[in-house]
């Protein structure tokens, strides 16, 4: 939805316009009905700013939660007691649930949906059981990650500066729907693992300028909507610091803005004292907090798994890092061959990976 900046459209001429174009009420979102001096004032009252954890973060990646119910999984806790998965995760003192967002995605079951309307809906179940949300943009139709960085198809013929427009349209429109229904994230992730940049080739790191444009603006409208929430910048694989510091320097160099610095690591056993001694590094280099916002390990080695959450945990917290996400761990066969969830698809229960929330 292209945003606007005045009062033009108010009322049942925009509602009906807003229908023709079959966008739901949802995506109203009060997206235009306010100027942005107004929209803020209304965002303060209905949406005070989230307190940010005093204590470590200890959160999920629980994405796939809704579609999972939707096709007949269900969730029992360790005494075999059948009971909402927000509920078993908070037990394990979870407190936080990240949420992808995808822009024009399919039906599949396991690839498809978190749409922006699927995504609030789940975010509001997330706030009304007492959990902190972080919303994960992939800028993208489906997943997005360290290796594949498409844009969504609707953008995909578009030049930098059209897609500056539908950049900041999408991000503040996206903002709009989560205030539309009382949600303020904690956190907004613009981009997931964007090592080789975003929306290729235009937001290639290889065009570090227009890279650094395309995320200042997504970084500028989660702040017209939401000021007081930190954005993240998501890079993958910290074990290679060239690659994370080929990053940042063209970024930072280029006049990037960000709040947090934001990891994928599911590095093992031996290999994760480098990692958390790289991720400290970027820390003190860049000089700001690190969050690991992906973790994970085969579900068929669960006390392996929560030995390294252990490890990851104590290593964070070591230098001042903020917190970890457990990605998808509610997830179990044969809903998806991903093998690294924390759910045992025999007793459809959590396994003993998760202990290494209580333990750490």
């Amino acid at each position: 939805m292209k945003k606007h900046t005045d009062d033009t459209h108010v009322g049942v001429s925009r509602r009906e316009m807003l229908k023709k174009s079959g966008m739901g009420l949802a995506a109203l979102a009060l997206g235009g009905v306010l100027k942005r001096p107004a929209q803020q004032a209304l965002d303060s009252f209905l949406n005070p700013a989230p307190v940010q954890a005093a204590t470590f973060i200890k959160g999920a990646d629980a994405s796939w939660l809704a579609q999972m119910e939707a096709t007949g999984f269900t969730f029992f806790n360790n005494s075999g007691v059948q009971q909402d998965c927000l509920t078993i995760l908070k037990s394990f003192g979870i407190n936080a649930i990240r949420l992808r967002t995808w822009v024009n995605p399919s039906n599949d079951p396991v690839n498809g949906h978190c749409s922006i309307d699927e995504t609030a809906a789940l975010a509001v179940r997330c706030k009304n059981a007492g959990l902190s949300v972080m919303i994960d943009f992939h800028f993208g139709d489906t997943w997005n990650s360290v290796g594949v960085q498409n844009p969504p198809a609707a953008w995909a013929t578009q030049t930098y500066t059209q897609l500056l427009t539908t950049m900041s349209n999408y991000v503040f429109h996206s903002m709009n729907v989560l205030k539309f229904f009382h949600v303020t994230p904690a956190w907004v992730q613009i981009g997931n693992e964007i090592n080789s940049g975003i929306c290729h080739p235009v937001g290639s790191i290889s065009n570090p300028s227009q890279m650094t444009g395309l995320l200042n603006t997504a970084y500028n409208e989660v702040k017209a909507v939401f000021p007081s929430t930190p954005v993240l910048v998501h890079l993958a694989q910290p074990q290679n610091l060239a690659n994370i510091e080929n990053f940042f320097d063209r970024y930072e160099a280029n006049g990037g803005k960000w709040d947090i610095t934001a990891f994928s690591s599911y590095g093992s056993g031996t290999a994760i004292p480098g990692i958390i001694g790289n991720m400290a590094t970027v820390k003190s280099r860049y000089g700001k907090p690190v969050i690991q916002v992906e973790f994970g390990g085969r579900e068929d080695r669960a006390s392996r798994t929560e030995t390294d959450m252990e490890s990851y945990i104590a290593g964070l917290k070591s230098f001042g890092g903020l917190g970890l996400f457990y990605w998808e761990p509610e997830v179990y066969s044969p809903f998806s061959s991903y093998g690294m969830g924390a759910w045992d698809p025999t007793t459809r229960a959590p396994t003993a990976a998760l202990q290494g929330f209580l333990n750490a």
